[in-house]
């Protein structure tokens, strides 16, 4: 029988230990420099670990209201800022909100900042949003269609949903050399899965099959435009190239 744990509790304390201890890539916010040049159009920002996301997704954004979703941390939603747009953040981080505010207030900036858990209901209007950009995270959630269904609402006719997704490679193994897991990755299933994740202090993840999140995504009503893969930022998979993730851009 599956274990009720509070795994949301479980993996923000985690992500809060990596910033605090071990310096966390996601966990840095973008320097004064990199505000500069966002404002004269010198920029990147990532969905996934290694690639940029190509400029023409994002089109003008002065005036567009954009919505970082698990966005938190202070990487880009100052691009955005810069960029003229409207932003509004949500993370159930709280040191990755503090580090939107840190560099809101450091280049002058007004940013909405909310604390939440993006498996309940996002406390958002309806067709609220003309953008949301949502890195990898999803890993960490057990379910997606009732969030797909939210990002739906809060997303304006038109408007774009740009996502990071991990493509279930990762978790075929532990040591990236043999294949070792059942899937779903699920370790609130699986309790070797729970023991691995927490003695590799990765949090609680979990798999997402392609049908899970595209086939998901198109039955929510979303139309997809484009994508392109990506590999992990590290270890035997970075060195082989095999693609570990995927960015997609979806229309409302």
């Amino acid at each position: 029988m599956k274990k009720e744990i509070n795994y949301q509790q479980i993996n923000k304390e985690t992500i809060e230990r990596w910033i605090k201890e071990e310096d966390w890539e996601w966990g840095k916010p973008i320097s004064h420099d990199e505000y500069v040049n966002a404002l004269h159009g010198n920029f990147d920002i990532a969905l996934t670990p290694t690639k940029y996301v190509p400029h023409d997704w994002f089109g003008d954004l002065k005036g567009k209201r954009v919505f970082g979703l698990a966005s938190g941390g202070g990487q880009q939603m100052p691009i955005f800022a810069a960029l003229g747009a409207i932003c509004t953040v949500i993370d159930i981080s709280d040191l990755q909100l503090e580090s939107e505010r840190i560099v809101a207030k450091r280049e002058g900036y007004e940013i909405r900042i909310v604390k939440g858990d993006i498996t309940k209901p996002l406390p958002f209007d309806d067709e609220e949003f003309d953008i949301i950009f949502s890195p990898v995270s999803y890993c960490y959630l057990e379910k997606l269609d009732g969030l797909f269904k939210e990002c739906f609402r809060v997303l304006k006719q038109g408007g774009r949903y740009m996502l990071g997704v991990d493509n279930t490679i990762n978790y075929i193994t532990n040591d990236e050399t043999t294949i070792v897991n059942r899937f779903p990755f699920n370790p609130l299933i699986h309790e070797e899965q729970m023991k691995n994740c927490i003695e590799d202090d990765c949090g609680v993840q979990f798999s997402h099959s392609t049908e899970e999140v595209i086939g998901g995504l198109l039955h929510t009503g979303f139309t997809l435009l484009d994508l392109y893969d990506d590999i992990n930022n590290y270890g035997r998979l970075a060195e082989l190239k095999i693609p570990t993730y995927y960015a997609l851009l979806l229309k409302k």
